[in-house]
């Protein structure tokens, strides 16, 4: 499958088929291929906690939803697994072009592996979804996580009960422009 064909087919999947667990090999194939991700100064401010244990599933699941926020996010009970993705801190110089960019570096990072993550996961068959709805004093909670960790992103993962939809997207000539920024 081509780049441009798995851009095309990847969506957010928000069901699963609850039935048929993802084994861990496929698991690790994806994660291995996401950490080949870039990151600013190489930093890799990443670790990943995989969740697939049903129990602990279901609580993590909890932890991304709020009667604040209605449905939201509701879907992840059940799910086959959830990948918490918990910033480390950078290496030196990236905690350096924090303070000299006034950017925090680990953020497009994390965005970044979370790209390759549901990418090379449409590459093994499976759906995904990035949720950012963290409740994190309690998802740290739940995961005996140290208070000072951020968990800044969720994705599920599982075999996707949804067809692949039609991507809605503005044109090109709406987000390009040569040389100069042009409205």
């Amino acid at each position: 499958m081509s780049f441009r064909e798995l851009a095309e087919q990847r969506q957010s999947d928000r069901r699963y088929d609850e039935s048929r667990p993802v084994p861990r090999e496929v698991i690790d194939r994806i994660l291995d291929t996401a950490r080949l991700a870039p990151s600013a100064t190489n930093s890799q401010p990443w670790r990943i906690v995989v969740v697939d244990e049903p129990q602990l599933r279901d609580q993590v699941a909890a932890t991304l939803t709020s009667p604040l926020v209605g449905s939201m996010n509701k879907f992840a009970v059940g799910v086959p697994v959830l990948l918490v993705l918990v910033e480390e801190p950078g290496n030196i110089a990236g905690k350096a072009g924090n303070l000299l960019l006034n950017k925090h570096l680990p953020a497009y990072d994390l965005g970044i592996l979370s790209a390759y993550i549901t990418l090379a996961a449409r590459e093994e068959g499976l759906g995904s979804c990035i949720m950012g709805w963290v409740n994190q004093k309690q998802l740290r909670k739940v995961l005996g996580l140290p208070k000072h960790k951020n968990v800044p992103l969720v994705i599920s993962l599982g075999y996707s009960l949804q067809p692949t939809r039609s991507k809605k997207r503005k044109s090109l000539e709406e987000i390009r422009s040569f040389n100069s920024y042009k409205e």
